[in-house]
């Protein structure tokens, strides 16, 4: 009988891949600077870059192909299917970029903390609040270090169990139930619609600073950004 997973399994697994997710794999996807960089040079605005890569990242992530091509390139502490693993590390990687075009420091235990909420659909305000810390309506590089350890520890303790209940109650032999196929989009396991979700998402909480209501109930697609189904 497999043994069922843990939360401190599904933070290791996080871990692991943010950190391929931030230093990037070797000729298949640059560092997060170096991706990031690349649009911000190209626009002047930053909002402007930001969509333009999440217009364009979607596209071309939501390809069978690249997705078949990372799943032997990601090496996990839990064996889930490869292209499972590949679903988490392009979402993962995407609100990694868009923090980083924000001006958050990726390699900082807060902002990783803040993207694994990003991810999972975690409300960070509902936490802070429950720890009595009050910030303004919106987020800043400087309110994000003064985020506390225990705060972080909380945080991350909800990651852990909503990524549980995601995955199943029957461990991550079953975490392919959270990512259905969409019909006649791509094949391969990749969930595009949760993915157009999940970069609204990341854009509201790094791009304009807004961590009130990072729920899988937040269906609202970005003004200005079409993206391509392929």
């Amino acid at each position: 009988m497999k043994k069922l997973p843990t939360q401190e399994d599904i933070m290791l697994l996080l871990d692991n891949l943010y950190d391929a997710a931030i230093h990037g794999i070797a000729k298949v996807s640059p560092p997060i600077e170096v991706l990031a960089s690349d649009y911000l040079k190209k626009s002047e605005e930053i909002d402007t870059a930001a969509k333009k890569f999440i217009n364009y990242q979607i596209a071309k992530c939501t390809t069978s192909g690249f997705l078949t091509g990372l799943g032997g390139l990601i090496t996990l502490p839990i064996a889930i299917p490869a292209n499972i693993s590949s679903v988490l590390y392009v979402q993962m990687r995407m609100i990694a970029c868009l923090a980083y075009m924000g001006g958050y420091d990726i390699h900082s235990d807060q902002v990783q903390t803040l993207i694994y909420a990003c991810l999972a659909g975690v409300s960070v305000n509902q936490i802070i609040k429950q720890v009595a810390i009050q910030f303004g309506t919106k987020f800043t590089t400087a309110m994000v270090k003064k985020i506390p350890g225990t705060v972080l520890i909380k945080i991350n303790q909800r990651v852990g169990f909503r990524f549980l209940t995601k995955f199943g109650t029957k461990g991550l032999i079953n975490i392919g139930k959270a990512v259905p196929i969409v019909g006649g989009i791509i094949s391969g396991g990749f969930d595009f619609a949760e993915t157009k979700i999940i970069a609204k998402r990341a854009y509201t909480m790094f791009v304009e600073g807004d961590f009130s209501t990072p729920t899988d109930d937040d269906y609202e697609v970005l003004d200005g950004v079409e993206v391509v189904e392929v």
